[in-house]
């Protein structure tokens, strides 16, 4: 699963202390780390969480056993951190997609496309976030809370240019992420019949409706 924009486990990520496992010290070691991230993207996706095993972790990222338990203590662990690198990438592509957007419903356009492209290309990551709400809730919550907060955040700034309506509230950034979720798996996991930019245009028409000022 090797990421296209800038890789989470930086800065981009947040505190390294709040995310699980062992925070790497050198180059070598986030390169380690990157491949057990990816090999247990490709892992849980495939086999699901209850069927996955380190040992096949490690295969996929072809390092030693002992690697994995420098960075993890166990497969929870690993689970925990890999929601919340899939999640920070969700983040991350969608603000290298939104760089050139010039107004606020440009912003949701873009991010909504550029979410379908990543959901297009990491089919595991519905999988895995599904998975997260037995596995552990409060990585699964924290997915969406996240996200919704980088809706709200966008959709409160297009506000204050009075670009939407001005009582745009977290209700909203909930509604506009059910929608780009459920697009998501709709036409970037069950099938991908048609274009995402024809998609993102139809559902910016929608918020552009509902939310105009």
């Amino acid at each position: 699963m090797a990421a296209q924009a800038p890789d989470p486990i930086g800065d981009e990520a947040g505190d390294p202390s709040e995310r699980p496992g062992k925070t790497p010290r050198t180059a070598r070691g986030r390169a380690t780390l990157r491949k057990l991230l990816d090999a247990a993207a490709i892992e849980f996706g495939e086999r699901g969480f209850h069927e996955a095993s380190i040992s096949g972790i490690t295969r996929r990222a072809g390092t030693a056993l002992g690697s994995f338990y420098t960075y993890f203590d166990s497969k929870d662990e690993i689970f925990r951190a890999l929601v919340q690198d899939m999640s920070a990438q969700v983040g991350v592509h969608a603000a290298a997609a939104m760089q050139e957007a010039k107004s606020a419903l440009d912003r949701e356009r873009a991010a909504l496309k550029g979410f379908l492209e990543f959901a297009r290309e990491h089919k595991e990551i519905y999988r895995i976030i599904d998975e997260a709400e037995f596995v552990d809730s409060d990585s699964y919550r924290a997915h969406y809370q996240v996200t919704a907060s980088r809706i709200l955040a966008r959709l409160k700034a297009g506000a204050e240019t009075g670009e939407l309506r001005d009582d745009v509230s977290e209700l909203h950034a909930w509604a506009v992420m059910g929608m780009n979720v459920f697009l998501g798996l709709r036409y970037g996991i069950w099938s991908e019949d048609l274009a995402p930019d024809a998609i993102a245009s139809a559902a910016n028409d929608f918020i552009a409706r509902g939310l105009k000022p």
